[in-house]
């Protein structure tokens, strides 16, 4: 987040409940797609991205911003990010309809492991041993997900085949996910979070349109329905959690992206009937508690930088 997206102070109870409420409304966009059923990926990126559009376009004519929210002086970047953000959407909804739902959120976790790797990788940040220690053990944890799913590889086993795929899938998602996120991390430095947002969204929905050639199915009124909604939803998460950030420092925030994993064991379970494996429990346990380590060390990193800031004198 930019430092102007922390002007509405800093209430931090405020910011927590946004972030819960935020992660409830994904996983309710997640239940959409799931429920709408194998639907091609580039048609559901389409509903995502299109019609969040339109909660975005009401939440800046009502901050009185809907004049400039479009403008940018980086547009290359946004479209960069763009295409970057649609491949790891595609992915991650091709996952999503072949995947419990809990197994699919849970390994979306790879991603803040991987941002620190690719902070190290492209951008040269100095990664300490504690960070490098936490990635090891969130991707153990990932490997401990999907391990079932894996080992179908070698069993020859067909009615694996589509989860195998989907597996591999969520793991390319969060991959590419990262490299997202390093792009949004260059924007934030520059341009309004509402900006970003509303320049993905158009940027996906005319990507997604490309695959249209590539066999989009018609759909039926409830599948319709139900990705409409995905894409509303998507909007307003988007808005939520934009919200959260203004009202509490991230460190304190980010954390309760991990409420997800309860959510989707519940709503998996009560609208699927999907029922967490061991695996994924034992593995989506050690991958959240590496997160919070990786957030709770980049908090103390940042107090750190501070304290030296305010002990350096001005040079004069």
């Amino acid at each position: 987040m930019s430092p102007s997206d922390h002007s509405g102070g800093h209430n931090t109870l405020t910011g927590i409940m946004l972030k819960i409420v935020s992660v409830a409304v994904f996983v309710g966009m997640s239940s959409c797609i799931k429920a709408a059923g194998t639907v091609p990926a580039g048609q559901i990126v389409f509903f995502r991205s299109f019609f969040a559009i339109f909660p975005i376009i009401v939440f800046l004519a009502f901050q009185g911003k809907l004049r400039t929210g479009f403008s940018t002086k980086r547009p290359l970047n946004h479209i960069a990010r763009g295409v970057v953000g649609v491949c790891a959407m595609g992915l991650g909804f091709f996952a999503l309809t072949r995947l419990p739902l809990p197994e699919a959120i849970t390994l979306n976790y790879a991603q803040p492991l991987l941002v620190v790797v690719f902070s190290s990788i492209f951008l040269g940040e100095t990664i300490r041993v504690y960070r490098w220690s936490a990635v090891a053990v969130g991707l153990v944890g990932v490997l401990v997900i999907s391990w079932p799913e894996l080992t179908l590889l070698s069993s020859g086993a067909a009615l694996g085949d589509q989860e195998v795929l989907g597996v591999i899938a969520a793991l390319v998602a969060a991959a590419i996910s990262a490299v997202a996120m390093l792009l949004v991390r260059n924007l934030v430095q520059s341009e309004p979070t509402a900006t970003i947002v509303l320049w993905f969204s158009v940027t996906a929905s005319v990507l997604a349109l490309l695959s249209l050639p590539f066999g989009w199915q018609a759909l039926t009124p409830v599948q319709a329905g139900l990705l409409v909604l995905s894409g509303f939803c998507g909007g307003v998460a988007q808005i939520l959690m934009t919200a959260a950030y203004r009202h509490a420092e991230a460190s304190v925030v980010a954390p309760f992206e991990y409420t997800s994993m309860l959510l989707g064991i519940v709503v998996g379970y009560l609208a699927f009937g999907d029922v967490p494996t061991v695996h994924m429990l034992i593995g989506g346990l050690i991958v959240v508690a590496a997160g919070i380590f990786i957030i709770w060390r980049e908090r103390q990193l940042g107090l750190e930088r501070a304290r030296t800031r305010q002990a350096t004198p001005p040079q004069g």
